[in-house]
């Protein structure tokens, strides 16, 4: 089993990375906040991995911190979450942020995130809650603030790097701005910008 890739970002894409290694190239599937702040094409990267074999396929899953990966370990044991489910939830939320949401039974936010239904948010709060402590959460996995025209860039680039135009990345990050705060960090500005994205 695969379980760590350090290599260089080849190609980026919506749902995933390839990563050369060596001169092998591995697609990885990632989160959006995660594909979010992975380098630029040619940079250098390590991820965590977790790899899902299947009759008719073999994936692999990519995480940049332990507590991620713990959490998406988490999630798929959840009846009818499957990886692909676990990957959409944790695009939604940052790690800690879903971590307090299911510890306390929060259904309002989780329903939040895109794809995540009634149902399936009820299923991950009885199966998690008390299983939220397990994860490993570092102690400053807070976000820490950022220069205003640096967040605006990067989150502009993220967009571009996603597949939207340039225009459309600005003007969403722009609306993301206005929206949750010109302060606000990084990762509270890309969900704003999804959402409008989205809609």
């Amino acid at each position: 089993m695969i379980a760590h890739l350090k290599g260089v970002v080849l190609e980026r894409n919506l749902t995933d990375v390839v990563i050369d290694v060596n001169g092998v190239g591995y697609r990885v599937m990632v989160s959006l906040l995660g594909l979010s702040r992975l380098p630029e094409t040619g940079q250098p990267v390590s991820l965590r991995i977790r790899t899902v074999v299947r009759e008719d396929a073999f994936d692999l899953y990519g995480f940049a911190t332990r507590a991620e990966e713990e959490l998406f370990l988490l999630l798929t044991s959840v009846s009818h979450v499957g990886p692909k489910m676990a990957v959409a939830v944790l695009s939604g939320l940052e790690v800690e942020e879903l971590t307090q949401a299911i510890a306390k039974g929060d259904v309002a936010r989780l329903t939040k995130i895109h794809g995540v239904g009634k149902k399936t948010a009820e299923r991950l709060v009885l199966e998690l809650k008390d299983k939220m402590k397990l994860i490993s959460l570092p102690g400053d996995q807070k976000t820490k603030a950022a220069p205003k025209g640096a967040v605006s860039s990067d989150l502009v680039s993220a967009l571009v790097n996603l597949g939207y135009k340039e225009a459309q990345a600005e003007q969403a990050a722009q609306l993301a701005s206005e929206r949750a705060g010109a302060e606000a960090p990084f990762e509270a500005l890309f969900r704003e910008a999804m959402k409008s994205l989205r809609s």
